[in-house]
């Protein structure tokens, strides 16, 4: 289910699991006995809220072991290529305004287009790989087609 994913992310997911396990688990149950306390269970909203809490805690713990279970973890800082590979930095122009981006091809899991970390499965990851420096691709957006000529690909620890 899950794929590639860079050794920071992967840190990442561990580190949230360890929170959820260490941190969040034990706050919930503390929480479900003292809502406990307060008597019947039919109708008391604490009780409630705190067993809907710890569901959706739990989904998330099985969440990230099974991504973590299933990811390949790649140090994009260890490779090199002349196309356009997961763990690529790439430096578009959009050819019709001539405005400049940078975007890392990263996992899913990793996204965070602030940071220029896009997935490559997104519109934009799925058109840029295996393509060189100097190809011209079309990106499909809700917007219509956006081509972008790549001018840089490197590898830097993401």
């Amino acid at each position: 289910m899950s794929g590639p994913i860079t050794r920071k992310g992967y840190e990442a997911l561990q580190a949230e699991l360890a929170r959820l396990r260490k941190e969040e688990r034990p706050k919930i149950i503390q929480a479900i006995a003292e809502a406990r306390e307060h008597g019947d269970l039919r109708e008391n909203a604490e009780y409630t809220f705190a067993k809907e809490q710890q569901q959706l805690i739990e989904t998330r713990i099985q969440e990230i072991e099974a991504k973590l279970a299933n990811s390949q973890v790649i140090d994009p800082s260890t490779l090199s290529s002349d196309t356009v590979v997961f763990g690529a930095s790439v430096r578009l122009v959009d050819v019709a305004t001539q405005e400049e981006k940078t975007y890392t091809l990263v996992g899913q899991e990793e996204t965070d287009i602030k940071k220029g970390y896009i997935s490559v499965q997104s519109p934009i990851g799925r058109a840029l790989i295996g393509h060189r420096v100097g190809d011209v691709v079309q990106v499909n957006r809700p917007a219509g087609i956006v081509e972008y000529e790549i001018r840089e690909i490197f590898f830097a620890e993401s």
